[in-house]
């Protein structure tokens, strides 16, 4: 069995503030980033005990240069930076075969209270719906693993993400490390979060078969900027159009169409 895992860091355990997240401010940084690669090789490694002969990780935040390979398991694979496709957070997906997706450190989307954090892709957007659902990373990237058939099968971050995750993948592992409470975390012991994921990616590879993700016929996004004239700009995009003056939207029976949307209009840069 090959696990291919997206790893980000807003939902790493504990974490409540953007410069916990950024190399810019070390002294915040690296004791998160510490956190970050325990979670991932923790996943890595239950997923090994479940029988995974090899995992495909792909450092998805910020730089995508936060974890430290040397700290995962032999059968890990790193795909650091950016390759700049569409596929972005799940860049690799499409270059082999893969038998479950795993997603650590992952966060609520734009707006929601459960996440000092959250926000879905850039800061600058005030809302992302997709279906006319609230949209996060997580929904995406659920969606791109379903385009390419491959079940998603464990879910780490806060707990309105796993909440949602496990409404739309009925059967999905979940380890729901931190609450959020306006602009404050409640989260468990980093050390318990880290025995969590471990054996929660165990149990999720053999899970993997049932959580197949429902793929909708038709796809509607719509993006809401904070300004105006970023939308209006953004709404030059081949099939898209301005709604009011901040709303750009766009529509397609396929997924692929949306990421390449997603990749030129709602990616942060």
């Amino acid at each position: 069995m090959n696990i291919y895992l997206s790893a980000d860091m807003e939902g790493t355990c504990g974490i409540a503030d953007w410069s916990e997240t950024e190399r810019s401010t070390p002294m915040d940084y690296t004791p998160l980033q510490k956190q970050m690669t325990l979670e991932v090789a923790a996943a890595c490694r239950g997923a090994v005990e479940g029988g995974a002969r090899q995992i495909l990780v792909k450092d998805a935040h910020d730089s995508a240069r936060n974890l430290d390979p040397a700290a995962l398991p032999r059968q890990a694979r790193m795909l650091r930076s950016w390759s700049g496709d569409p596929l972005s957070m799940m860049t690799g997906l499409d270059l082999e075969h893969f038998d479950a997706v795993f997603f650590t450190g992952y966060h609520a989307w734009v707006g929601c209270g459960g996440n000092p954090l959250s926000h879905t892709m850039n800061l600058r957007n005030n809302s992302v719906t997709l279906n006319g659902a609230p949209c996060s990373e997580f929904l995406i990237n659920a969606y791109t693993a379903g385009y390419y058939k491959v079940p998603v099968a464990l879910v780490t971050g806060d707990e309105a993400l796993c909440s949602f995750a496990k409404a739309l993948i009925p059967h999905v592992t979940t380890v729901a490390v931190n609450r959020g409470r306006g602009g404050s975390v409640m989260s468990m012991h980093p050390v318990q979060a880290v025995e969590e994921i471990q054996a929660a990616a165990r149990v999720a590879v053999a899970k993997a078969p049932a959580c197949a993700v429902p793929m909708p016929e038709h796809f509607s996004m719509a993006i809401e900027f904070f300004k105006h004239p970023m939308a209006y700009s953004k709404s030059f995009y081949p099939g898209a159009r301005l709604e009011g003056s901040k709303t750009v939207c766009f529509d397609s029976d396929d997924w692929y169409e949306v990421l390449r949307f997603c990749h030129f209009v709602l990616s942060d840069g």
